[in-house]
């Protein structure tokens, strides 16, 4: 069993420690989901390794039409849609194709913040830390606490908690949407704008040629005067 104090580790390590893939993407779920460190999206991944595990053994069993691997697989269904990470008609095949967001998006920081408890995710775990936010008569100071459905629609502010007003500073705006919308730019239109910007130079380094008017020139006249005349007689 192990002394208390050295309790074992309930997160798996990654394999290799420089995986640039596998960097990014854990930098982005950090940043989505307000997570202290990565430890957290390690932990979210092996809960998910271990259920998809559990499925692929219980798989087996029940094809070959095992009592207790029918038992355990139903156990495993409802505990999932007691989660809400399933819904209710789920079958083994559904859990092999749950994501680590399907798990990251049921922890209690995440919840508190979309039901409108805070401004941002790394709020919410503030206040959820300080004891500002909980689940019914209760105070949960665990981020990274499952939300069970039932539970999903208790959350709220603890009754010795200050932000109970609705005036309060830190509260959230009950009005307030973001509107701001930032789309990233596609290949194409980079490209299109690549060559408009090479053709303008182009034209820009090309010589100007100045345009000379063309001045035509008066037509000669013939003008007999009198005195011409009068020497030829």
């Amino acid at each position: 069993m192990g002394k208390p104090k050295f309790s074992r580790k309930k997160y798996e390590t990654p394999s290799h420690p420089w995986q640039e893939d596998r960097i990014k993407a854990e930098n982005e779920l950090v940043k989505k989901y307000g997570l202290k460190n990565k430890k957290e999206v390690w932990k979210a991944r092996t809960k998910l390794r271990r259920y998809r595990e559990q499925a692929r053994d219980l798989l087996a069993k029940v094809k070959s039409e095992d009592v207790q691997g029918k038992k355990e697989s139903e156990q495993l269904l409802v505990h999932l849609n007691r989660l809400n990470i399933l819904p209710t008609n789920s079958s083994l095949d559904d859990v092999l194709a749950l994501d680590i967001e399907s798990i990251l998006s049921r922890r209690f920081q995440t919840l508190s913040y979309l039901k409108g408890f805070s401004n941002t995710p790394e709020q919410a775990r503030q206040l959820i830390i300080h004891g500002h936010i909980g689940i019914g008569d209760r105070r949960v100071t665990i981020p990274g606490y499952m939300v069970t459905k039932d539970e999903e629609e208790q959350i709220a502010y603890t009754k010795d908690s200050p932000l109970n007003d609705a005036m309060h500073p830190a509260r959230p705006r009950a009005d307030f949407k973001s509107t701001t919308v930032i789309k990233k730019p596609k290949i194409e239109d980079v490209k299109k704008e690549e060559k408009t910007v090479e053709k303008t130079t182009e034209k820009m380094s090309e010589p100007v040629k100045e345009k000379i008017p063309v001045v035509e020139k008066p037509k000669e006249t013939k003008v007999e005067t009198n005195v011409e005349k009068k020497g030829d007689e």
